[in-house]
């Protein structure tokens, strides 16, 4: 997990008079509710996702919370049975870090990647950011001071720790003897409190006697010294573990020595990469680690460890909670496949994600015979539902890379479907996904952007790559043949097929070039971009019943075509000013098209684009990278989200 990222200033813009931020207020307002209408929009999932930290208010049915990589924070009540996404408040929905508040259990802090520190006062009904004298917001750990709750540290990404006294309201940097500022783990001893552990990245591990105000190196006998978690046994606090990228360590002396205490848990051949350690409050030589190659555990104090996965359906274990009212109930948080729990010390372990619905939705498509069958593209693979998206199966086996960029359906044997993926070529299925096979026969570039079946022949498939331009197949693609020549972006983000000319075809490319238009089934290209702005061509779409009216999503809004690409003219009233990411034509009134944005949900136009309303009720993850219409049902419309999962309206947006 990359701790460590980058972050942009915002621009700024000279501040008008009082008066004129009134007037402009008012003037915007009004011109915002009148674009607005209001579609209802349901989370349909499929559940799971990748999920980066857990906490765990301790009760018989505890509350549990779970920080997902773009999600959010999803809340439980009922002992992982159920979620519910609670970041109203949240600006930053990558949570990498969650802290309860021991004394409070409604008080809980929230670490994000690039915007600091959020604390909710009423379990996570509402978030406030708290990030006064916060000088690096890239939060990679919190904990709070079991004894003095009103005492948070936050660990940062290069920006050292800080503390805070007053329940997060305001921050101080305590780095003093810290010659490491990458802070990946913290620990507090929970009977001497004024003792603190720090593990770094490459730095090793450091230790504070007197509450972060001085820090002293504790490295002797640590061989690896990425400190990736922490646990302090709390009866017997000089007793410290630390997980690192190679396996466990031990000291039994606060930290003065160090021991790998591996048995088990790694060889010669296979290390662990240890993310998370959890001791059993109630039997502390009970010990728990979340690795790489699932969970290990250990009843000897990491004398030795067994690996304890079954059930576990993801090995890569991100983050493990122990329940300490009912310690044999504990929680795995995973890479990809959401949370796990386990009732009986981990000897099993079962998915509990309902309404976990926070999986990255990459690409969508519906079976145009029987549109109740949908299948969707994930950083996980593929999902397919039979029944409009209730529920939700894996389809992966036989795909070796489950980073799903593109589907495409076969129109005329639509248990044929063809993914694209994020290096790993083309897949086909021909059983409606219940096998894949690799189909790369003369592919040169194996990031599958886009993917399209001429309607028909549909023998014929093209494939836009990120580096190698299109590539074409005339036999269901058991061989690719590239079909470039005139196009000078090789760069294809977008493909749309004319359907009733299917020997049209357009290419949208990224920075530049714009779009290019093939009249002769690829053979040769020509670029059609006068109109169109110097920015990347996000998504394509055609209208059906006139196809020379074509549509473009960019970072500059929509562009509309009524001359198959001659010209091409800004439609974006009522639009924000933000990236368009996909479009979806109305197949029975083409007239109604829909624009998934970067950041502001989606758009709906009953006008061919010359004006656009927010449709936006109920959708929680605003950030749309795929919209698909029920070709049966046209008022049917599914909207795939960037960390969110799946939204479904069945009501065209009305």
């Amino acid at each position: 997990m990359d701790k460590a990222m980058l972050r942009t200033p915002e621009s700024r813009r000279k501040c008008p008079s009082s008066i004129e931020s009134i007037i402009l207020f008012f003037n915007l307002a009004c011109i915002f509710l009148a674009a607005v209408s209001y579609a209802d929009w349901t989370s349909i999932g499929p559940g799971g996702g990748k999920i980066l930290s857990l906490a765990v208010a301790p009760d018989t049915l505890p509350t549990i919370y779970a920080g997902t990589d773009d999600g959010g924070v999803f809340k439980s009540t009922d002992g992982a049975s159920s979620w519910t996404a609670v970041n109203s408040g949240l600006t930053n929905h990558q949570i990498v870090s969650l802290a309860v508040d021991p004394a409070n259990l409604q008080t809980i802090y929230a670490g994000t990647r690039g915007s600091g520190v959020f604390k909710s006062n009423n379990g996570g009904a509402s978030w406030t950011a708290v990030n006064s004298g916060l000088t690096n917001v890239y939060i990679s750990s919190l904990v709070v001071n079991p004894v003095t709750p009103q005492t948070i540290y936050a660990g940062t990404s290069y920006g050292g720790l800080f503390k805070s006294t007053d329940g997060g309201t305001s921050w101080t940097a305590v780095n003093s003897g810290l010659t490491n500022t990458c802070i990946l783990s913290l620990a507090v001893d929970p009977t001497v409190p004024q003792t603190i552990y720090a593990g770094t990245s490459y730095g090793g591990l450091f230790k504070s006697t007197d509450g972060g105000t001085s820090w002293t190196a504790v490295n002797s006998g640590l061989t690896n010294t990425c400190v990736l978690s922490l646990a302090v046994n709390p009866i017997a606090s000089q007793t410290i573990y630390a997980g690192t990228k190679d396996g466990v360590f031990k000291s039994t002396n606060g930290g003065a020595n160090w021991s790998a205490v591996n048995s088990g848990l790694t060889n010669q051949d296979i290390d662990s990469v240890v993310n998370s350690l959890a001791v059993d409050p109630a039997v502390p030589q009970t010990i728990y680690a979340g690795t790489s190659r699932g969970v290990f555990k250990s009843t000897n104090s990491a004398r030795s460890w067994t690996a304890v996965k079954s059930g576990l359906t993801d090995a890569d274990i991100f983050f493990l909670a122990v329940n300490s009212a009912t310690p044999q109930n504990i929680y795995a948080g995973t890479d990809g496949d959401g949370v796990f729990k386990s009732n009986n010390g981990a000897a099993n372990w079962t998915a509990v994600n309902s309404g976990l619905t926070n999986t990255g939705i990459r690409s969508l498509a519906v079976d145009p015979v029987t549109p109740q069958t949908v299948y969707t593209g994930t950083y996980r693979g593929v999902f397919k539902s039979t029944d409009g998206g209730t529920s939700w199966t894996e389809v992966n086996s036989g795909l070796t890379n489950h980073v799903i960029v593109s589907l495409a359906v076969d129109p005329a044997t639509p248990r044929t479907i063809y993914a694209g993926t994020q290096g790993g070529g083309v897949f086909k299925s021909t059983d409606g996904g219940t096998s894949w096979t690799e189909v790369n026969s003369g592919l040169t570039n194996f990031y599958i952007s886009s993917l399209a079946v001429n309607p028909v022949t549909p023998q014929t498939i093209y494939a836009g790559t990120e580096s190698g331009g299109v590539f074409k197949s005339t036999n269901c693609g058991k061989s690719w043949t590239a079909v470039n020549s005139g196009l000078t972006n090789h760069v294809v983000v977008s493909l749309a097929v004319n359907p009733v000319t299917p020997l049209t075809i357009y290419a949208g490319t990224w920075w530049g070039d714009g779009v290019f238009k093939s009249t002769d089934g690829g053979t040769s290209w020509a670029a059609v971009s006068s109109g169109l702005p110097n920015t990347g061509i996000h998504s394509l779409a055609v209208n059906p019943a006139t196809p020379q009216t074509v549509y473009v999503g960019t970072y500059g809004g929509v562009f509309k075509s009524t001359n198959g690409g001659t010209s091409w003219t800004a439609v974006n009233s009522g639009l924000p000013n933000t990236g368009v990411h996909s479009l979806a034509v109305n197949p029975v009134t083409p007239q109604t098209i829909y624009a998934g944005t970067e950041g502001w949900g989606v758009f709906k136009s009953t006008d061919g684009a010359v004006s656009w309303a927010a449709v936006n009720s109920g959708l929680t993850d605003t950030k749309i990278l795929s919209i698909a219409v029920d070709p049966a049902v046209p008022q049917t419309i599914y909207a795939g989200t960037d960390g969110g999962g799946v939204f479904k309206s069945t009501d065209g947006g009305l």
